[in-house]
This record gives C-alpha cells, sequence and structure tokens, in this order.
C-alpha cells in the first residue's frame, strides 16, 4: 500500500498508462474519492492516505482498466460546469458538445436577443445539452425528446437536481412532435453518428458500456442525420436556428443535407477548438411561410 496520496496517483498512473491508458483517469477517480478539488489535491500529495479511500481507489483503478468508464464508476461527468449524472442508458456528454451549446446561445441572442423563444434538442441523453441552454438563458422554453425511456429518466433527474426547466417526452426522433403540430424556434441535436463498421475501433470502454443506440448512426453514419432533417420542415418556424454535432469529417455533407432541405436559409460549418469540423447549422429564413 502506498504511504502517500501522491504515491497511491504515482501509482496509479504508471499502471493504467502501461496498459494503454490514460493517466488522468487515475486523477479524476482520486479527486473523487477524496472528494477535492485539483488544487486542493496538490496541497495533499504528501499527506498519509487512509485504507478505506485506497481500497476504494484501487478497485475503481483496477475496474476502469477492465474497460468501465471513469464516468460511470463516479456516477456522473461535468458539463458547463454542472454535474450530471450518467449510466450505462446515455451517452456520457463530450467537451465539444458544450462548444456547440455555445453557438446555440450566441446564436440565439443575435437571432432573437432577449425575446422568449422555443427550444427542442433531439436526442436528448443525459438532458446536457437542454438543461444547460434552459440554465444559461432562462428566456427560453426548452423541451427534450428521446426514444429511450430509461434516457429520459436519467434526464428527468438531473433536470429535477439542477431546477432545470425542462420538458421531457419520448419521441423516435420528430414524430411525437410532429404529430402534436409543435414548431420551435431553435432545434438542436447531437444525434448517432458513428458507421457501424466502426464498432470494432471503438475505444472498449465506449464500445462495450455506452448505448449503441446513441452512438451508431447506419451503415455511413448518415442515417439519423437523413431522417431527422427530412422531418425538420414540420417542427421549425419560419425563422430560427438548427444546430447540429456530427463526427469529424462529417460536417460538409451533414451542411448540404441541410441546405437541400432548407434552401433559403444560411448554412455553415464550425470547427471545435481543435479544428476538427464538428458543429453544422442552418438560421436566418429558415422555410416559407
Amino acid at each position: 500500500m502506498p504511504k502517500t496520496i501522491h504515491e497511491a496517483l504515482r501509482w496509479a498512473s504508471s499502471f493504467l498508462v502501461d496498459l494503454g491508458g490514460e493517466g488522468t483517469a487515475a486523477e479524476w477517480l482520486l479527486l473523487h474519492h477524496l472528494e477535492v478539488n485539483r488544487t486542493k489535491l496538490f496541497m495533499m500529495f504528501h499527506d498519509p492516505i487512509k485504507q478505506d479511500v485506497w481500497d476504494a481507489f484501487r478497485k475503481d483503478i483496477l475496474t476502469h482498466a477492465e474497460g468501465v468508464p471513469v464516468q460511470h464508476l463516479m456516477g456522473y461527468q461535468e458539463f458547463y460546469g454542472r454535474r450530471f449524472h450518467v449510466n450505462q442508458y446515455v451517452l456520457i456528454p463530450r467537451p465539444e458538445t458544450e462548444e456547440l451549446v455555445q453557438h446555440v446561445l450566441h446564436f440565439k441572442t443575435e437571432l432573437f436577443h432577449d425575446q422568449s423563444v422555443e427550444v427542442l434538442d433531439v436526442g436528448c441523453g443525459s438532458g446536457a445539452i437542454a438543461i444547460t441552454l434552459s440554465k444559461e438563458d432562462a428566456s427560453q422554453k426548452v423541451e427534450a425528446v428521446d426514444i429511450s425511456l430509461e434516457a429520459l429518466n436519467i434526464a428527468k433527474s438531473n433536470a429535477a437536481e439542477l431546477a432545470a426547466k425542462v420538458d421531457f417526452f419520448e419521441s423516435d426522433l420528430l414524430q411525437t412532435p410532429l404529430k402534436e403540430n409543435k414548431k420551435y424556434d431553435i432545434v438542436v441535436s447531437n444525434p448517432p453518428y458513428i458507421p457501424l463498421g466502426e464498432h470494432d475501433e471503438l475505444a472498449v470502454h465506449v464500445r462495450d458500456h455506452e448505448p449503441h443506440l446513441a452512438l451508431f448512426g447506419g451503415q455511413d453514419g448518415y442515417e439519423l442525420y437523413r431522417r431527422l432533417i427530412k422531418e425538420l420542415p414540420g417542427v421549425i418556424k419560419k425563422t430560427g436556428l438548427v444546430a447540429l454535432e456530427v463526427g469529424a469529417g462529417q460536417g460538409e455533407t451533414v451542411r448540404q443535407l441541410l441546405q437541400e432541405v432548407l434552401p433559403q436559409a444560411t448554412t455553415e460549418v464550425k470547427l471545435d477548438i481543435s479544428g476538427k469540423d464538428r458543429m453544422v447549422f442552418a438560421y436566418g429564413t429558415l422555410k416559407e411561410e
């Protein structure tokens, strides 16, 4: 057993790296078990590590080494400064999706200023996008849909815990809003976009522990985009915004799909902080009355 917190972290990081993993996972788990932030952790480096903390930390390191995501071991993922509970039924929120939210908030201000708008998050998963939009701009009336009842339960729980005003509904993409003849100013979605053929190339913690329903977008990765975009004219208002997250390399194809269905809109691909084409937008005048 290591004597100090620093020794425990050094062992765990080296253990994971030697197995081809990431040493940062060790730090996340240690922060979780010590219930401290990163600054406090550095201040505690030379403190002795307690037996119960070591036992729990070591157990999680060994479990993570077998492929279980760190977020599932902790039970949560930070997103936009808030803690979202996650499990095997929802996609773990990624940092790239925070950039999508930032752009939506910017576009909302540019297009609508301080007006109240109606927003729909399609395939909401943990509720990270919908809840964050609601919390960041209370003038928005936010609804969210998902085909998975298990995911909706997680999203509703996150919304309740974060005191977010979001209405959740079961729906296969836009089918429920279409049946209810609902119209929105903003539609945002991070749909499944991984081609089925890339299944075996995924990291084990993704392939074996995150929901395939939220990962795979058909043979070429575009199946959900085609369906979603085809249904869009039935739920959007004349003026507004469509915001989609895409896989790297998919931006131009999805932009063209949007442009074909919404020929009057301005369409644009935006790069994420890493320079990858991860977001596609259609905005302005979206359709004729």
